[in-house]
Parts: structure tokens; C-alpha cells; sequence
């Protein structure tokens, strides 16, 4: 068995908010220099980086999840994590058809950068990725499957577009088996969720990301530490 130390989190220049030197080889870069073995890449409602952040994770040794952070249409933000970079590229259709489009103004909300896995700009998004889609919450959890994805609530000790500040909580019949923690001191507070934690750092800046602290004790095969992983989200393992 091998600890393969996680951040599962975090945001690229692609995200409005995400800093534009936050690009997909610059993170794989920054787990490498801080002993990551999996990252996950995030972005708010689009997995259209995810292709060159897995050519740049792989070469700098490090194991890449195609993700996202969903908005769903309460302004609560839920990480859908998926094998595949396939079946995150057609989930990432399917929310297209469900995005709310309103035009981005780079002045107030950022850049939102398309890099390849060599840091040159591909494209830009047109319309803002962070507001709410035409998804609701109790929505989420059988659409995500149904593309071969897991999902949990992000950061649920956080008081803005967490599934605490929205709903006041998780309702009793919840379906997620994990939540995010941004602050793992907290665990307490949220026992009532019956969810063990995944402590991811959401990430921004570059100089966010995870350091190496949190893991998960998965067998030891890299090249099947993704399935192992999912395995273990699925509770399968």
C-alpha cells in the first residue's frame, strides 16, 4: 500500500477568479515541487483545460483527474470528479445546454484562459463559468453518475456557495458519501453528515495549492491509482 498524497481542488486560468498564471502546466508544476501524486483539476463549470493539464501532469509525474466545480442553480458549488478525460469532456457538453449565458467582463470578474500544456494561450470563454446553471442540487448526484463521475459538496465549511450557507446544512436523506473540507479542524462540526472528508485546498493561486498532507492509502500501482481511487469514492474499496 502507498500514501498518494491529493490535492483535488483547484481552479486554472480558465476560472474567472483563477490567476491567469495559474495554467495548467504551471499546476502540475506546483504539485510536483510540493510531492503531489493526484490532482484534480476544477474549474468552475467547464473541464475544457483538463486535456493539457493531463499532457502536463504527466510531465511532471503527476497523476491528473479530469474535474469540475459545478454551480448548480442555488448557487451551491458540488467537485464532479470522472475517470476518463472522455467522460468529463461529455459531461462538460451536457452542462453547456444548462449554463445560464451572460457575457464575461474581464474587468470585473478576470481573464478565463484556454493554455495548452506549454502555457500558450488556445482561446478564451466568452461567458462568465461561475454563475449558476440550470442544474439543482438534487439534481446533481445521478446526472454526475450517469456520465461515470462522483461528486460531493465543496467546501462545506465555507460561508459562501457551500451547501451550508445555501441550505443551512445537508438534508438527512443525502445521497454523498464524502464532502470537501477546506479546513480540516472542522471535521466536528460536520459529523452530523454521517460523509467522511476529503480536505482539498481550492485553489487559485498557484501558491495554494496542497501541500503534501492529505492522502489516501490506495495500493500501490500508479497506473491504476485513478481507478483505485474511484473505487474508494464509490466506497468499492
Amino acid at each position: 500500500m502507498k500514501n498518494y498524497y491529493y490535492d483535488l481542488h483547484i481552479h486554472s486560468c480558465l476560472s474567472p477568479c483563477g490567476d491567469d498564471d495559474s495554467t495548467p502546466n504551471s499546476i502540475a508544476g506546483m504539485g510536483e515541487l510540493n510531492g503531489l501524486h493526484i490532482m484534480a483539476l476544477t474549474d468552475h463549470n467547464t473541464t475544457k483545460n483538463c486535456p493539457y493539464f493531463f499532457k502536463a501532469a504527466l510531465n511532471h509525474g503527476i497523476i491528473p483527474i479530469a474535474g469540475m466545480e459545478l454551480t448548480t442553480s442555488e448557487e451551491i458549488h458540488i467537485i464532479c470528479l470522472f475517470e476518463t478525460l472522455e467522460n468529463a469532456a461529455a459531461f462538460d457538453s451536457e452542462i453547456e445546454t444548462r449554463r445560464i449565458l451572460i457575457e464575461n467582463r474581464t474587468d470585473i470578474f478576470g481573464n478565463q484562459l484556454v493554455c495548452d500544456s506549454e502555457d500558450n494561450v488556445i482561446s478564451t470563454e466568452k461567458h462568465l463559468l461561475s454563475n449558476a446553471t440550470a442544474v439543482s442540487f438534487d439534481e446533481v448526484p445521478e446526472l454526475v453518475k450517469k456520465f461515470g463521475g462522483v461528486c460531493y459538496p465543496a467546501h462545506i465549511d465555507r460561508d459562501s456557495n457551500s451547501v451550508t450557507a445555501v441550505l443551512g446544512g445537508l438534508p438527512p436523506d443525502h445521497p454523498f458519501k464524502f464532502c470537501e473540507l477546506h479546513n480540516k479542524e472542522r471535521a466536528d462540526d460536520f459529523s452530523y453528515t454521517g460523509c467522511e472528508f476529503i480536505v482539498s485546498s481550492d485553489a487559485h493561486y498557484l501558491w495554494d495549492i496542497s501541500e503534501k498532507e492529505n492522502y489516501f492509502t490506495l495500493p500501490d500501482d500508479d497506473k491504476n491509482a485513478v481507478e483505485n481511487l474511484f473505487k474508494i469514492l464509490r466506497k468499492e474499496l
